[in-house]
């Protein structure tokens, strides 16, 4: 109903407006949970599971255990990857907790089943879980915040790009990095400074203050820089956001360095 109303309410369907855009919104104190775990201080490395599609459940467990050894926090999944028939969820988390990886598992999927999805990739050793959060419903965040699993939750942003990309109309892309955190996300994607995705330098900024600043009892999530991000560019973000705690830098196919050897792969 928030959504509903404050975010995407009648306002953004009336023809009376060219312009018109919600940038900043005094949250009342407990009215939406908030992270689980407390945003680190130092910054994070994480990386992502490529290609996003065609992997086998072994196969995406050897890519994730090169990408840990190369100094990955966290390895992900693609947006993409859901459950499909060739590289089943269980089969993969099974996979990957088997190579001792800290895993974020997409679950996104059929609604009626999201919460015993979640709950079983827990039980297979996901270190994390990840939810399209925009695609499917930011009350799905909620949900899995309440189930209160045990393991941090990823919010990938797929989606949001149709609420923040007008500046004219729309809302500002820092009020739903905030919206995203206090439902319940410990992760939250903020965008980069390298030009590949729709983000200002000012609007990262905006974002990954919204993931830190005080807001009632609510914890900091981690602001996730990615978006063309490598080991060639990733201390430019640190030194472009101007922080050194709370962030983790996203590497996606630029952790993969087809010059070398594979098992050499690093991330440094």
């Amino acid at each position: 109903m928030l959504v509903s109303s404050l975010f995407a309410g009648e306002w953004a369907d009336s023809a009376a407006f060219a312009c018109c855009r919600l940038v900043e919104v005094a949250w009342p104190h407990g009215l939406l949970p908030g992270p689980a775990f407390d945003a680190p201080d130092r910054v994070l490395i994480g990386a992502i599971v490529k290609p996003s599609l065609g992997l086998s459940p072994s196969e995406v467990a050897e890519t994730a255990a090169l990408l840990a050894a190369g100094g990955a926090d966290l390895v992900k999944d693609d947006e993409l990857l859901g459950d499909p028939d060739w590289c089943p969820l269980e089969e993969r988390v099974r996979a990957v907790a088997a190579a001792g990886v800290n895993y974020a598992v997409n679950v996104t999927g059929p609604v009626e089943t999201l919460l015993a999805r979640a709950e079983r990739a827990v039980e297979l050793g996901a270190g994390a879980l990840m939810i399209n959060a925009f695609a499917q419903g930011l009350d799905s965040l909620r949900a899995l915040r309440a189930a209160d699993f045990g393991v941090p939750i990823f919010a990938h942003r797929v989606g949001a790009a149709l609420w923040v990309r007008q500046p004219r109309f729309g809302v500002a892309p820092a009020v739903v990095a905030e919206l995203t955190r206090l439902c319940g996300a410990d992760f939250v994607q903020v965008g980069s400074f390298t030009g590949t995705v729709y983000d200002s330098d000012a609007d990262v900024r905006a974002q990954i203050a919204a993931c830190h600043r005080p807001i009632g009892e609510a914890r900091k999530s981690v602001a996730v820089i990615g978006g063309g991000v490598g080991p060639d560019n990733a201390a430019q973000q640190l030194e472009s956001a101007g922080v050194q705690f709370g962030v983790m830098v996203l590497f996606g196919s630029a952790a993969y360095d087809g010059s070398r050897p594979k098992k050499e792969l690093e991330i440094a």
